[in-house]
């Protein structure tokens, strides 16, 4: 009985009549095979071994000895990476982070071989990316070319982590982070209908995400707080924002402003079981995010000079006004659902009014 051997087959180009080809050649059976893969002029070499990846993979599964995949990168990240992450990743983050791969990475490399993509040939494109887009987006394409290459080379299909030297590089100015004053929170309460005025009050006085305040059902209403179980993104259900695995519900305060306006609100719904939501649309189903900040609350504010108070506006003014009202930097980051590191580094803005506070204070401290 002939032994099986492990083999890696070749792929060369060749002429059928006026056209080129790749050509596969491998064993099966004590026979030589071939088969054509495809024109020169539409595949390159790394996609034609890729093919021959495929077809000589299951006859060497037992052939003692561990074969060594061949992926093109937009391969490897659509029947590999992504399985494997999304049984890690949230809803929301798997389709923000599948979205931006498939958008800014595929496109570049989808159709290179992964072994051969250079650690400058990436740097390159982060570089061109940086010319056009935030700090924010051209750091996550660095960390998504890392995560990709740091599984590749665990599978081996690559002989290095060609991606861990990257680097984010200086990009595209931010956009001024801006924070609502104390006036411009009742100038729009003033201006916003009652629907649009609750969820303005929940997001900025009770510092709830968006995501979270529109999925809100009825039934987890207590008499001076709100249970966040639920939040919901794109039209999807998902569990509050958080570390996977662990316990994200919470326990929202209400202000009294806020409550006494619910109960307003309620009055007007027509499904008033505990199983009702608290912002639903004609159908029953939730409300979009977007559709309500383009059709309802940019309109309304608008008027007042103040389209540009935005969802992450709002967040971050809850963030910073807390600070300036002496609110235990614990309790309002427990408040808002996320780390205390994030509360102070990335939402809480201080005013001109609390430094000159502070370098006053530090001079009288110095000069008595």
């Amino acid at each position: 009985m002939r032994r099986k051997r492990f083999m890696k087959g070749s792929v060369r180009p060749r002429r059928h009549g006026a056209v080129k080809v790749w050509v596969a050649q491998w064993w099966e059976g004590g026979h030589r095979r071939s088969k054509v893969l495809g024109r020169c002029s539409e595949m390159t070499k790394g996609q034609a071994e890729a093919a021959l990846n495929e077809i000589i993979g299951p006859l060497n599964r037992n052939a003692g000895h561990k074969q060594v995949p061949i992926y093109t990168f937009g391969k490897y990240l659509e029947d590999a990476f992504l399985p494997a992450y999304r049984r890690k990743w949230k809803e929301s983050t798997r389709m923000t982070t599948e979205e931006r791969m498939l958008f800014h990475l595929k496109p570049e490399f989808g159709e290179r071989l992964l072994r051969s993509i250079t650690r400058e040939e990436m740097q390159a494109l982060l570089d061109t990316k940086a010319r056009h887009f935030s700090r924010s987006l051209v750091g996550h394409l660095r960390w998504d070319l890392n995560a990709i290459f740091k599984m590749a080379l665990s599978d081996g299909c690559v002989e290095h982590n060609s991606a861990a030297g990257l680097f984010t590089p200086a990009c595209k100015p931010d956009a001024e982070k801006k924070v609502m004053s104390k006036e411009q929170i009742c100038l729009a309460l003033s201006v916003l209908d009652l629907r649009e005025r609750i969820v303005f009050r929940m997001a900025v006085f009770d510092g709830m995400r968006p995501g979270e305040i529109l999925a809100i059902r009825l039934g987890n209403i207590g008499s001076n707080s709100v249970h966040i179980n639920q939040r919901v993104y794109r039209g999807n259900w998902d569990t509050p924002k958080g570390r996977k695995g662990k316990r994200t519900a919470r326990e929202v305060a209400l202000s009294p402003g806020t409550l006494a306006e619910i109960e307003e609100w309620k009055l007007s719904l027509q499904n008033q079981t505990s199983g009702g939501l608290l912002f639903p649309t004609e159908r029953g189903t939730p409300l979009s995010r977007d559709n309500l900040w383009r059709r309802s609350l940019r309109p309304a504010l608008q008027k007042v000079h103040l389209e540009w108070a935005t969802f992450q506006v709002m967040r971050r003014t809850n963030a910073s006004l807390s600070k300036k009202a002496k609110i235990d930097a614990k309790v309002a980051a427990d408040q808002r659902g996320h780390g205390l590191g994030v509360s102070l580094e990335v939402y809480t803005m201080s005013d001109l009014e609390q430094k000159i506070d502070a370098v006053r204070r530090l001079e009288s401290a110095v000069i008595h």
